[in-house]
């Protein structure tokens, strides 16, 4: 029997994932943290992207998109506090490339009145979203 550690991913507004699994791979900020069973104890932030959960007897990943948070780590439990946290199977392409798309465009416009970080905030969390659908797509080639 392999070792395994469980997981906890939650938003603002619910539970998205709680289970047993062999690993897992999180968006941290300043790269992703593969953390396995009897790690050391973190506790760190998260950018927006993908959280990837290694799942007992599956060969696939489950992947659910963070906009952020925190990750806190203990040697048999992990959580993932995130502001916003979103199964990827449940993002919509259209809409994440549309928001990429305003993101932009409101960047390039720089005589408007616009509120920067939040224009780079929102660039930055659509571009997380359409990677998340993309390891969907192609969850072997991570």
């Amino acid at each position: 029997m392999s070792l395994r550690v469980h997981v906890d991913v939650v938003s603002a507004e619910e539970l998205i994932f709680s289970g047993e699994t062999e690993f897992g791979v999180f968006p941290g900020e300043a790269g992703e943290l593969g953390i396995y069973p009897r790690h050391s104890q973190l506790l760190t932030r998260l950018r927006p992207g993908t959280v990837r959960l290694k799942v007992p007897g599956s060969d696939d990943y489950e992947m659910v998109y963070v906009s952020g948070g925190l990750l806190e780590v203990q040697p048999s439990l992990i959580t993932v506090l995130a502001d916003t946290a979103i199964r990827a199977a449940d993002l919509d392409e259209a809409k994440a490339a549309e928001a990429k798309r305003l993101a932009e465009e409101a960047l390039k416009n720089r005589s408007a009145e616009i509120d920067y970080a939040t224009a780079e905030a929102e660039l930055a969390q659509a571009i997380a979203q359409l990677q998340a659908i993309k390891k969907l797509r192609n969850p072997r080639g991570h």
